[in-house]
């Protein structure tokens, strides 16, 4: 599946990607975005240059900004998706670890409440995962981010922004778990952050330079 954007469309990346498509065999879908924000006409064309270039067997027109067309298109990948066995329990929500899934939640809270204000060069590194004597549980993270000038973005004012990502973040974890927790959140500036594979290995995701 090709997704693209239907504003910037970014040809010099296009071109060479509908190159190496052309003579794949396997079934090709097209996904052109943005849809709400140009005229029918255009797009028609677009999405005839496309298959055109690359064979695509089927087109799908979008928004990701509104959800037009999103339901039809989940539908058809899960059409298409061939049946397997349950490779874990239907009530397990994850095979990670705890200390990582918290680590999880709270950096995608840390997307949804800053939306575009932070670019994507933000981590959270879990510290501390401790089951206290009552049951609940102990939660410490660090969210690192690449340059001081996000860091007023992060924290919000009177730290407003960073209590409010907790908060959520929290409220997840604790119906995940079923448990209370507590969860205490501090901020990092790390310019270097992406080349330090400590990090990497803190969040689950594999050292590749």
């Amino acid at each position: 599946m090709l997704l693209v954007d239907t504003v910037k469309q970014r040809r010099h990346e296009l071109v060479p990607i509908l190159e190496a498509l052309k003579d794949r065999k396997e079934r090709k879908l097209l996904v052109l975005n943005k849809v709400d924000a140009g005229a029918k006409e255009p797009l028609l064309k677009l999405a005839e240059e496309f298959v055109a270039a690359a064979g695509f067997d089927e087109v799908f027109f979008v928004s990701a900004l509104t959800g037009d067309g999103v339901p039809e298109l989940k539908a058809r990948l899960a059409e298409l998706m061939p049946e397997g066995e349950w490779h874990y329990p239907e009530d397990q929500v994850s095979d990670a670890s705890e200390r990582l899934l918290a680590a999880e939640i709270t950096r995608e809270q840390l997307y949804r409440q800053l939306h575009d204000e932070l670019p994507y060069d933000a981590a959270v590194r879990p510290e501390s995962y401790t089951q206290r004597a009552d049951g609940s549980v102990e939660v410490r993270q660090q969210i690192v981010i690449a340059r001081a000038s996000q860091k007023p973005i992060v924290l919000g004012k009177q730290g407003s922004r960073i209590k409010a990502i907790g908060e959520a973040a929290r409220m997840e974890l604790s119906a995940i778990l079923g448990v209370p927790v507590h969860l205490f959140l501090h901020l990092k500036v790390d310019e270097k952050w992406e080349d330090s594979r400590e990090i990497y290995d803190e969040i689950g995701l594999d050292w590749v330079k």
